[in-house]
């Protein structure tokens, strides 16, 4: 049976549940690739609000989540639910990212969807990783920044598509080696796969940010790397600071350009 492409993914969207989240992004991914959706575009679109997520983890202000040393296993704990409720809230930006941005190509929709999928597995991934540790999601504080910036970039794909994935997610490009790093030395060999499948497969989530950025930018009549520059100085609420995994983030479509101007402080 075919199903509207925008109604399947805010009916998504909108799960509390992770585990039944998950389950129907699955699903959702299966039906697309099946061509069992089809784009509804009289689906209506609301506004902007609080995606479908569990009581807990309980949100509190960023400045407020412990610092995690990786050298106790409480801390390589807090680690891992720390990652999973940004894997949890990739799930909600992709879905919205599909459910939000209505006259894209449908090659649009099918990336973004897929981005859901690889996130639900990586969820998985760390919630079982978390159930080893003798924790579940929802243990540990946990803020709300990733869903922020979709907030604050809901007025346009462009906007969307410099800012989260250019921006938010490619910072993970940059950190998480060095938390692989410190893992190992701590031996926590689980751990460091479950992040080296992540690491690797974000290099294509980031470069799908790239791809419908400069999309949106031909649309528009628009230079990629000014306007990316631009929206970074005026709508980003912190500028992207070195250390920069320049290989992984070449993988992912930054121009040299681009990186130069990252790193010199724009």
């Amino acid at each position: 049976m075919s199903r509207g492409l925008f109604e399947s993914a805010r009916s998504c969207l909108d799960l509390a549940d992770p585990a039944e989240k998950c389950s129907a992004v699955t699903t959702f991914g299966r039906d697309f690739e099946s061509g069992l959706c089809f784009p509804d575009e009289d689906y209506p679109l609301e506004p902007i609000g609080s995606p479908g997520r569990p009581p807990k983890p309980v949100l509190v202000d960023p400045a407020c989540v412990p610092r995690r040393r990786l050298g106790s296993q409480a801390g390589r704990s807090a680690l891992v639910h720390a990652v999973a409720h940004i894997e949890f809230n990739a799930i909600n930006l992709a879905l919205d990212a599909v459910y939000r941005f209505r006259g894209m190509p449908l090659e649009y929709y099918g990336d973004w969807i897929s981005v859901a999928v690889d996130e639900a597995r990586h969820f998985g991934l760390l919630e079982d990783r978390l159930s080893q540790m003798g924790h579940a999601y929802g243990d540990f504080t946990a803020h709300n920044g990733l869903w922020d910036a979709a907030v604050k970039t809901a007025d346009a794909c462009l906007v969307r598509m410099a800012l989260v994935p250019r921006v938010l997610e490619a910072r993970g490009l940059d950190v998480t080696p060095g938390m692989i790093e410190r893992l190992r030395a701590a031996g926590d060999h689980d751990t460091v796969a479950a992040l080296e499948v992540i690491l690797d497969e974000e290099v294509r989530h980031v470069a799908i940010g790239t791809k419908w950025f400069r999309h949106c930018c031909r649309q528009q009549g628009r230079d990629p790397l000014p306007t990316f520059l631009e929206l970074l100085r005026e709508r980003s609420d912190s500028l992207p600071r070195g250390p920069f995994n320049l290989e992984a983030r070449y993988r992912a479509g930054f121009s040299r350009e681009e990186m130069d101007a990252l790193t010199a402080g724009l």
